[in-house]
């Protein structure tokens, strides 16, 4: 089986890539990997070191946007996993079209050339953003999305036109929808890496607003564990969250983040509201348990000071990064 990752060079979708050419998923024993990536300023192939000289390991820096290229790869492809995407609100809110171009050309460009290929699987990532904001209880599946970020809103609408191009077109689509991820290698313009590699350098944290929005936080080996399951036995035309089951406000994981860097409260700048900050972000992961067999394995505290040691570990990997 050969299978395309796109966005392979990223956080999420490098750490999926490491993990299935290490043996961690057995079903994809043999299985030869297929990464393509733009190799934006998020895309990192420091990320994918580990395996770069793996036998089963192919990758191809390409948009998701060229038809040509896609449609090269997708036909010599029997799966695919779509983690490809631009990610980060605050960019959104300065400007909007890459997230557009990229989330939903990019996913339709995607679409059309499996639709064309045949491909087998097509696991399409996405994120709890597209839900909104909850005050209480936690979101499943068939809520209604209601994203207020142009970030979400890109990625609300890729996923209703992956969605409806397995009902309008057979395309055996899946979509996952992740809470706040947190790990080694991710890109330091978000939250947890931002404050990490700040504190570790003598600098201040920004905290928005009154700090008491509210997080569920997913350790990334876990998320890609949801994702191999759906990759593995997903239904097609079907929505899974993929949860972490711990929440936390801002100011709560700030308080971790400094006791975790030996810093103290001084390091803290309190900083204007980001505009249309979600309040709180909840996933119901019951489906994915139920049907799958999900569970998380990483806790938030064993995770946590997991990451802040690797970042403390890992200067070389993240100073070029912060310096350009």
């Amino acid at each position: 089986m050969r299978l395309l990752i796109t966005g392979g060079a990223g956080f999420i979708g490098s750490n999926y890539v490491r993990l299935a050419l290490s043996g961690a998923y057995p079903e994809l024993a043999g299985a030869e990997i297929v990464v393509l990536d733009k190799l934006t300023y998020a895309g990192n192939p420091a990320n994918l070191d580990p395996v770069a000289d793996h036998p089963r390991f192919t990758f191809v820096k390409g948009d998701i946007l060229d038809a040509a290229v896609v449609d090269e790869l997708m036909a010599s492809c029997d799966q695919v996993i779509h983690f490809a995407a631009e990610s980060h609100v605050d960019r959104s809110i300065q400007g909007a079209a890459a997230f557009v171009q990229t989330n939903v050309v990019g996913t339709q460009t995607l679409l059309d050339a499996a639709r064309r290929a045949g491909v087998e699987r097509f696991v399409h990532v996405s994120t709890d953003e597209v839900y909104g904001s909850i005050e209480s209880g936690s979101w499943t599946e068939d809520h209604i999305l209601e994203p207020n970020s142009p970030y979400s809103a890109s990625k609300a609408s890729s996923d209703l036109v992956a969605l409806a191009y397995h009902r309008t077109h057979g395309v055996p689509v899946s979509v996952t929808r992740c809470s706040n991820n947190y790990g080694p290698y991710q890109y330091p313009e978000k939250v947890i890496p931002l404050f990490v590699t700040n504190l570790l350098d003598g600098l201040t944290v920004p905290l928005y607003g009154d700090g008491l929005n509210v997080r569920d936080w997913l350790h990334v080996d876990d998320h890609c564990q949801g994702i191999e399951l759906v990759r593995a036995g997903g239904r097609a035309g079907e929505v899974y969250n993929i949860g972490g089951g711990r929440e936390l406000t801002n100011r709560e994981l700030t308080g971790l983040l400094l006791e975790a860097c030996g810093a103290g409260w001084d390091r803290v700048e309190h900083v204007e509201d980001r505009l249309a900050h979600d309040r709180r972000y909840s996933v119901d992961h019951g489906k994915i348990r139920a049907e799958l067999g999900y569970v998380p394995q990483r806790s938030f505290e064993e995770g946590l000071a997991a990451t802040v040691e690797w970042y403390r570990e890992q200067r070389g990997w993240w100073e070029p990064l912060k310096n350009r």
